[in-house]
């Protein structure tokens, strides 16, 4: 199935241009009406039952194997729709993440085990070890997938050979290490602050260059890349950005407009003026001004700054 096959598709609600479709509704609903073997690259970053707000829905389920059991479900999907030399990354939480690794692993086929980490936006847990990563499992439809992978697309600095200028003399003529890598599996990238440019009025986004990353490696220009929980819509922007055809789908009509607006398809929805909404998404305390009282029993303002948000 085409690009163009699939925006003819008749979608509860959906609205596309040249490189981007953007479908409302729950994903399982609409994964069903494409086809087999139709998407080229899959980004699912599903809810993390963790009971995180979005606005009109939170994501907890009533047991830990009722999540699980739920996200087989759009797993397989993913798997069904990707094509037979297609690369699919998802995440979710920590705890989540070894029960859908051994599902992914016993039936098909996992390529890599990345790590995202990320510094502390500032309070930890004094009870534990505060979390700094999520897990990203990469994966293809069996071990023979000739899946892409454009490694020159995305090297990195390498710091022994661009900032320390060691030589190698292990080579059977000595020469300097090489000043540029290809990224190993653990990823630094910062979590999207509220004073960032990308930033957007939801809870979860994750940062354009780690999208970034992912697209470019696995996926090439006329691609189609697929997200089924698109969110604040970065998989779809950055597609786009890159040249390859994106395809998102969100239960949350606040969030299906973001995607209208950033791939470009419309400044406009249903009469209403989309624009970025750069309120901050949180009801933490920490998060906003606290007030705090002096050694004089005086009361003082605090305004915490961005590293707290």
């Amino acid at each position: 199935m085409t690009f163009e096959e699939i925006k003819k598709i008749n979608f509860k609600e959906s609205l596309s241009n040249n490189d981007s479709i953007v479908i409302l509704g729950n994903c399982l609903d609409n994964l069903n009406k494409i086809a087999d073997n139709s998407i080229d690259l899959i980004f699912a970053d599903p809810p993390y039952n963790i009971g995180k707000d979005f606005g009109n829905n939170k994501d907890k389920w009533n047991s830990t194997s009722e999540y699980i059991d739920w996200c087989k479900l759009w797993i397989d999907e993913c798997f069904r729709v990707l094509k037979n030399n297609g690369t699919f990354y998802f995440m979710t939480a920590t705890q989540f993440m070894p029960y859908l690794d051994v599902y992914v692993s016993e039936n098909y086929n996992v390529l890599s085990r990345i790590v995202w980490s990320y510094d502390s936006s500032g309070v930890q847990s004094k009870k534990m070890y505060g979390s700094l990563y999520e897990p990203i499992l990469m994966c293809t439809k069996n071990k023979n997938s000739k899946y892409t992978f454009n490694y020159n697309d995305i090297m990195i600095e390498a710091k022994t050979g661009s900032q320390r200028k060691l030589i190698d003399y292990r080579k059977k003529i000595p020469a300097p290490y090489n000043t540029k890598k290809v990224p190993g599996n653990v990823w630094d990238f910062s979590r999207v602050r509220f004073k960032m440019e990308e930033y957007e009025n939801h809870p979860t986004q994750k940062p354009e260059a780690l999208l970034e990353r992912i697209i470019l490696a696995s996926s090439n220009k006329g691609d189609i890349v697929l997200d089924p929980f698109s969110g604040s819509f970065t998989t779809s922007s950055v597609a786009t950005k890159l040249g390859r055809k994106a395809i998102g789908i969100e239960l949350n009509d606040e969030y299906y407009k973001i995607g209208i607006r950033r791939t470009g398809i419309s400044n406009e929805y249903n009469n209403e003026i989309l624009k970025k909404d750069k309120s901050r998404k949180t009801n933490n305390q920490s998060k906003k001004s606290l007030s705090i009282i002096d050694s004089s029993n005086q009361q003082i303002q605090l305004s915490l700054g961005d590293d707290f948000a």
